[in-house]
């Protein structure tokens, strides 16, 4: 979503800055809705910054997503060229998308119900795609049980890029950063909330036997090292 090819994407639509292409290509699978539609399947960003987002690009969504998709497919081309094994990779990481139930993931649903790329290392960067909203969707599902709000997981959890308090304000929470302490209690919720999401999503990987799946963790760990090498 940082690549070259998602700001190429970005630049396509003429709307400047990050936020605005990046909601209408991932939730442009979602269809032509109102922004709170879009909110609902985000979830852990503010509804208000989802609108303005959404409603910032003229792109229609099905195009948008096909765009954002093709952005995503061209990155794996670009990073995994090379990479003898993203047919066999591909190949495992189906087997748990297909598996995956669709219920209460609705980003999840409508990214697996596009076509698949024909080639291993764009197929892979799709799939990969696709089981990230997989498992966010899950988590989503997660926090709320857990009785953690949206804002207050981002604050806790943060991202591989940023720390909590800087992603809640890039998720449009800024104003309730400052006046909201991260207690036990909300760091307790949290945790449950981790292990609920490898709970929700374990069945999806049942279709791997052990040796496959020792696989694909190993394939896995080879395809991003290759990436981030490159």
């Amino acid at each position: 979503m940082f690549s070259r090819e998602a700001k190429a994407f970005g630049a396509a639509t003429g709307v400047e800055g990050f936020i605005g292409p990046y909601t209408r290509g991932r939730g442009g699978v979602l269809g032509d809705v109102d922004a709170d539609v879009v909110a609902a399947a985000f979830g852990f960003f503010r509804p208000a910054t989802v609108r303005g987002a959404w409603e910032s690009v003229s792109m229609p969504p099905a195009e948008a997503a096909v765009a954002y998709l093709a952005a995503c497919r061209d990155f794996g081309r670009r990073k995994l060229a090379g990479f003898d094994s993203a047919d066999r990779l591909a190949e495992l990481l189906q087997v748990v998308s297909d598996a995956a139930d669709v219920a209460g993931v609705s980003l999840f649903a409508g990214w697996r119900a596009l076509p698949l790329a024909a080639d291993g290392p764009g197929r892979v960067l799709q799939l990969i795609h696709c089981l990230r909203e997989l498992r966010g969707g899950l988590h989503l599902i997660a926090v709320r049980a857990s009785g953690l709000s949206p804002f207050e997981a981002v604050l806790i959890g943060g991202s591989p890029k940023s720390d909590g308090p800087t992603q809640a304000r890039l998720f449009g929470w800024g104003d309730l950063v400052d006046e909201t302490e991260v207690t036990a209690s909300m760091r307790e919720r949290w945790d449950a909330a981790e292990a609920m999401t490898d709970a929700l999503i374990a069945p999806a990987f049942a279709g791997l036997d052990q040796q496959a799946a020792k696989e694909l963790v190993t394939l896995l760990q080879e395809a991003h090292a290759t990436v981030f090498t490159r």
